[in-house]
């Protein structure tokens, strides 16, 4: 059974803006950056970020002319030098696997938000391990009920969502500008911090400081995954992740410029829990105006996480429809009614249970397994970029749909993939030193552990199992 395309062009549109919601994202992470580059890595680090960002996007945006929910795996499938379905295979677990885990990100985020709140609001108040776990799938629930029942209100959510992001980006800026506390041009422009994490290398702590530009920017192929749902996909997807990697990055670059030259003090802020909370209270002087403004910050982040599981849902059916999952007729299957893959948006929903209690137990696991999600993502963006490039240089050229780089490609595709492996070369570093159970980066260990699993499918009966994917493109007008 086929799913039906209901998505519009608006919907589509706010479905990839809304779901990287990058400066929303930022202002809510940007603390991590603070031990690490500071303003420097920042500034300049949005810069090279949203360079990067639109070099990937571009490149994806061209394949994604000629659509599938697979999207990386189907294209590393087809475009492989040699050994197909083995990249097919290996690409689909990663990507299904970083995209798991970043069902992961949105709710801890959110519960970050609700308790830092409460403490902000009530200083006696001390979060505990089970507050924060019951908060991640109450804030699961919503979104999951909605994919199952609701499912066509969720054009209503996106242009809402999408409209919150505009308005409430120029709110902030205006809050800060005319309110904050102005910081001096050197400290923008001229100020490198490395003697705060311990590492004591100004390249060290530039290169760390930008993974927290780099996890706001990542994510933007949510999108390819709604493929079958997209009305005229063949053109809407391609601009969706167009606007979604320009647009977040132009507003990214934008507020990071405004909260460096009107956050005030850095030691007011630099122990807080969520920073972003003491820059608008120290900018308006009044709680209810933070609460409010914080809260819509959730808002547009709640959202994204509607756009997520609807995302992730249809990536692990498609995977497992190409039987590219244990149990892949289970996972592969379409509700007749309901008319979407409910087994795997269950299985969406127990995958972000499970991190829950995974918090409950150990953060450092939790966030062992979070930190995974940009990781894999930035790689599994590498792969198909690479294939497409080398069959440019070698030929035949391949078969694109109405959106194609031309001359751009090239150049595009090389700068994305000198711009990811920058990026990832410092993802499995530690954030600070010295290093111990608690702050070590397990993101590599987990990575290898994907990867040894793939290989270990492959090696088992994946290679038997796996059906390789075959494009079906259609000329109907209407579809183009």
């Amino acid at each position: 059974m086929v799913l039906q395309r209901y998505i519009n062009l608006s919907s589509v549109v706010n479905f990839g803006v809304i779901i990287l919601a990058s400066w929303e994202s930022f202002a809510v992470t940007f603390q991590f950056a603070l031990a690490n580059g500071g303003s420097s890595s920042m500034l300049y680090g949005s810069i090279l970020a949203g360079f990067g960002v639109c070099a990937i996007g571009f490149s994806l945006a061209e394949l994604a002319s000629i659509p599938t929910v697979g999207a990386q795996y189907r294209w590393s499938a087809n475009f492989a030098p040699f050994a197909p379905r083995f990249w097919g295979l290996v690409q689909g677990w990663l990507t299904v696997a970083a995209w798991c885990f970043t069902c992961g990100g949105p709710p801890s985020i959110l519960a970050n938000l609700i308790t830092s709140l409460a403490i902000f609001n009530n200083e006696s108040y001390v979060p505990q391990r089970w507050h924060t776990c019951l908060i991640m799938i109450a804030t699961m629930l919503v979104p999951l009920i909605f994919n199952l029942w609701f499912r066509k209100v969720l054009d209503a959510i996106e242009i809402t969502g999408g409209i919150l992001h505009i308005i409430l980006f120029v709110v902030f800026v205006i809050v800060l500008i005319v309110f904050g506390p102005r910081s001096s041009p050197e400290f923008v422009f001229e100020t490198l911090i490395s003697d705060v994490s311990g590492w004591n290398n100004e390249g060290v702590s530039w290169g760390l400081g930008l993974l927290t530009i780099t996890f706001s920017l990542t994510g933007f192929d949510s999108v390819l995954h709604m493929s079958d749902e997209v009305k005229k996909v063949h053109t809407r997807v391609p601009r969706s992740i167009i606007l979604a990697c320009t647009v977040n990055s132009l507003m990214l670059f934008v507020f990071v410029i405004v909260l460096l030259f009107y956050m005030g003090p850095l030691d007011a802020i630099a122990d807080a829990p969520l920073p972003l909370i003491y820059v608008l209270y120290g900018a308006t002087g009044s709680k209810s105006a933070t609460n409010t403004l914080v809260a819509l910050v959730a808002v547009v982040i709640f959202c994204a996480l509607f756009n997520i599981f609807a995302s992730v849902s249809r990536l692990i059916w498609c995977f497992a429809k190409d039987k590219g999952l244990p149990f892949s007729h289970t996972f592969a299957y379409v509700h007749p009614t309901l008319k979407l893959p409910l087994n795997a948006l269950i299985l969406v929903g127990c995958i972000v249970t499970a991190l829950s209690l995974i918090f409950l137990a150990s953060t450092t696991a939790f966030n062992a397994l979070i930190s995974l999600q940009a990781f894999a993502l930035h790689i599994s963006y590498f792969l198909p970029v690479l294939f497409i490039l080398i069959r440019r240089l070698r030929g035949p050229p391949p078969l694109y749909g109405p959106f194609k780089l031309g001359a751009w490609g090239i150049p595009l595709n090389v700068f994305g993939l000198c711009y990811l492996t920058y990026v990832v070369l410092w993802m499995p570093f530690p954030q600070l030193l010295p290093v111990n159970k608690d702050n070590m980066n397990y993101s590599g260990p987990i990575f290898a552990v994907v990867i040894i699993g793939a290989l270990a499918d492959w090696c088992i009966n994946g290679r038997k199992r796996f059906a390789m994917p075959v494009r079906r493109y259609s000329r109907d007008v209407e579809d183009w």
